[in-house]
């Protein structure tokens, strides 16, 4: 069972992301955040300093989720591993929901602010270095291609999966999981051995 002090971070999280997704981040104030959550603006900054930490804490959780599922998927070789990667889309769609128009107003944010692009860049330079790895252990594996440069082609898969996430905003496909996995396989072929 959750205290009371757990509680009231949930309900700031959850109006939170709700102010966040139908107003952008700089249009949600932290009166209106804890208005939505019934909290006072004590409760709020007892449990996050600023606006800015409570936008970023929402962004790692779903990247958490991404990261879960990252270890979760890993399978015998590096192409299938990658081709399992494809298997999450719904699901970083689902837990990314009402996430992505925020994410893209605080990448705005971000072109305009040092520490938010700071805290903004760093889950892409670990996506990119986890996806970097992978290419590695593909290529030592024989899987992929040795003469690959495992950093650009880490830079092509992450480049897929942000291109995917954008394309989802942008357009109401039905099927993402298909459309990922097409792709994955295009890419894929460009790859592998």
């Amino acid at each position: 069972m959750q205290t009371r002090s757990e509680e009231t971070r949930a309900h700031i999280l959850k109006a939170a992301l709700r102010r966040f997704a139908n107003h952008g981040y700089s249009a949600a104030s932290v009166d209106e955040i804890c208005a939505e959550a019934g909290v006072s603006k004590g409760a709020f900054y007892h449990h996050f300093p600023s606006k800015q930490a409570l936008f970023l804490e929402l962004l790692n959780e779903w990247l958490d989720t991404i990261d879960a599922g990252f270890e979760a998927a890993r399978k015998d070789s590096v192409p299938e591993t990658l081709r399992a990667f494809t298997e999450m889309l719904p699901g970083i769609f689902a837990a990314a929901d009402g996430r992505l128009p925020m994410f893209m107003e605080f990448w705005l944010q971000a072109s305009r602010d040092e520490t938010i692009w700071q805290a903004t860049v760093a889950p892409y330079q670990r996506y990119q270095q986890f996806f970097t790895l992978l290419v590695e252990q593909g290529q030592a594996e024989g899987s992929l291609r040795a003469e690959l440069d495992a950093g650009s082609a880490a830079k092509a898969i992450v480049g897929l999966a942000v291109g995917l996430l954008l394309q989802g905003l942008l357009t109401a496909e039905a099927d993402w999981q298909k459309t990922a996995r097409v792709s994955m396989e295009v890419l894929l072929n460009g790859l592998m051995k």
